[in-house]
């Protein structure tokens, strides 16, 4: 499994177009197990591509729109039930097969797309965003479900997503996108806790980062407020000099748990109840933050926030965004 991730317009779906073959890149090559086959049609590439609209044929039941591969690679008719019907089963279409798409609702219209691509027994599969238009239940069903229902046709995947949760459920490899560049790609538990850089920081997080100009001398460093911490661990080691904080928003408090936080004077801007967490956007002398925080807060907007930050929790970058410090926590994870 191999997350694309990305906010919309960095990427992704082009380089699923390129892997593809809907596409042919400007410059470069293609390689599949070592070979070249950027020239390759797609029809000649063991591809299945699933997109977030759900895509199927209105005219043919369910069935035959799951069995439409196997009957351009001239498979058996037996073979065809077989297959058709195990992905159904798996999809949990078993009893829809002789219904058109339209009269299925959004969710099983996508899971007759995924079952398309599960019997094509394609090297490689492509899925842009599949989950994006289903219900919460639905999605949250579908993304424990994939990898496991993929997992034994031995293909390799490529999921998109605008999503870091989605990816760190997903797990296997990540790729971080930004504006059409991959800026990081590893393993994604790893790419989350050490990103490389300030952007991919901001990519893997959501809401994004929170920054804050910060600087060190001899063994302090310190921060916005007149914050200062010791410098422990790899933050010991860097050169004196400016370097910017960053901090992911649910390790932002706004009731102190933590012995030795740092403590901020901000303004509450707004406040998003999600129902068990409180999302609180607040303007610290002009830097935007968020914060995340448990529970259902009632505060007053426009007011005085005093929020609060555990120093374990920062990662230091360089003033052009290179990650010098990763927080210590995550090392430690």
């Amino acid at each position: 499994m191999n997350v694309l991730l990305g906010p919309t317009l960095s990427g992704k779906t082009s380089l699923m177009r390129l892997m593809a073959g809907l596409d042919a890149p400007t410059d470069g090559q293609i390689l599949w197990h070592g070979d070249d086959v950027t020239g390759m049609r797609v029809q000649d590439r063991k591809v299945a591509m699933v997109y977030q609209q759900f895509i199927n044929y209105p005219s043919m039941t369910v069935f035959e729109n799951i069995a439409s591969p196997l009957r351009l690679l001239g498979k058996s008719e037996t073979e065809i039930k077989a297959k058709v019907q195990q992905a159904a089963d798996l999809m949990q279409l078993g009893p829809m097969l002789q219904r058109k798409p339209l009269e299925l609702s959004g969710g099983q219209q996508q899971r007759c797309a995924l079952a398309r691509a599960l019997v094509k027994d394609a090297g490689l599969v492509l899925l842009d965003e599949p989950l994006a238009n289903l219900d919460y239940k639905l999605r949250e069903e579908l993304r424990v479900e994939i990898p496991k229902i993929f997992e034994e046709s031995g293909a390799i995947f490529v999921y998109a997503t605008t999503e870091p949760e989605e990816a760190l459920l997903l797990g296997g490899n990540t790729a971080a996108m930004w504006e059409g560049r991959v800026t990081q790609f590893g393993v994604t538990p790893t790419v989350y806790r050490q990103p490389i850089d300030a952007t991919t920081a901001r990519v893997f997080s959501d809401p994004p980062m929170n920054f804050l100009k910060v600087s060190k001398a001899g063994n302090k460093i310190m921060f916005g407020d007149g914050q200062t911490a010791l410098a422990t661990g790899q933050m010991a080691a860097l050169t004196d000099g400016r370097y910017i904080a960053g901090f992911r928003p649910n390790h932002v408090e706004i009731i102190s748990h933590t012995e030795g936080a740092m403590e901020f004077d901000a303004q509450l801007i707004v406040t998003e109840l999600t129902g068990s967490e409180t999302f609180v956007h607040l303007d610290h002398h002009g830097e935007k933050w968020v914060g995340l925080v448990h529970g259902v807060h009632d505060l007053e907007l426009g007011a005085p926030l005093k929020v609060y930050l555990d120093p374990s929790h920062v990662y230091i970058f360089s003033e052009n965004g290179d990650l010098v410090a990763p927080a210590s926590y995550a090392l430690a994870a």
